[in-house]
């Protein structure tokens, strides 16, 4: 069962592939850099559904957070060497010193706080390894993901504009069409 961070880590850990994909993307060694959003939660979600094979993910997202170089032609750079490095897997590196731009949105301060602006909380995730010790942060928290219930982070509540990604997003994903169990909030009197 999966009941606090402790245990979010040693299911990650416990997965070899997931354990390669995070200490290739350390190998960067990226200012504040982390693989977050369905990287994480697909997992947690493949556990709790029961789930002998892991569901596959359009892509692995490192972020990290760079404002003395936001060309975005050094994310390419560092995509190709994690290329080189696992071939198979479909890398993404964004730097979200820039990535408010994309968004249009006031800058970020940090990776975590650009995680925490995510359009949901279950997604709001990120993992990485400081010293050998793999991390986890969750700036909405883990309950939401734990519980299986998909629902905007407050920062997607906070104009009709973004409330409407947000509920744009969970009809493109149909996520519950892969995790059954999963309960989709809505938000109502945007």
């Amino acid at each position: 069962m999966l009941n606090n961070k402790v245990d979010i880590i040693k299911l990650i850990q416990s997965d070899e592939q997931m354990m390669e994909i995070i200490k290739a993307a350390s190998t960067l060694n990226l200012p504040d850099w982390w693989i977050c959003a369905g990287f994480v939660r697909s997992k947690i979600w493949d556990t709790l559904h029961g789930f002998k094979e892991r569901t596959q993910t359009p892509d692995v997202d490192v972020i990290y957070f760079d404002h003395t170089n936001i060309d975005e032609k050094v994310e390419k750079e560092l995509e190709n060497k994690l290329i080189r490095i696992m071939p198979q897997i479909p890398w993404s590196v964004k730097n979200q010193a820039r990535m408010h731009i994309n968004n249009n949105l006031p800058p970020y301060t940090s990776s975590e706080d650009a995680i925490s602006k995510f359009p949901e909380t279950a997604t709001a995730l990120g993992v990485r390894l400081e010293k050998g010790n793999l991390v986890l942060t969750a700036p909405c928290g883990i309950e939401d993901v734990i519980n299986l219930e998909l629902k905007p982070t407050p920062f997607f509540i906070e104009t009709k504009e973004l409330a409407a990604i947000y509920e744009e997003r969970i009809l493109e994903k149909n996520w519950k069409a892969i995790w059954h169990k999963i309960k989709v909030s809505h938000i109502v009197n945007n």
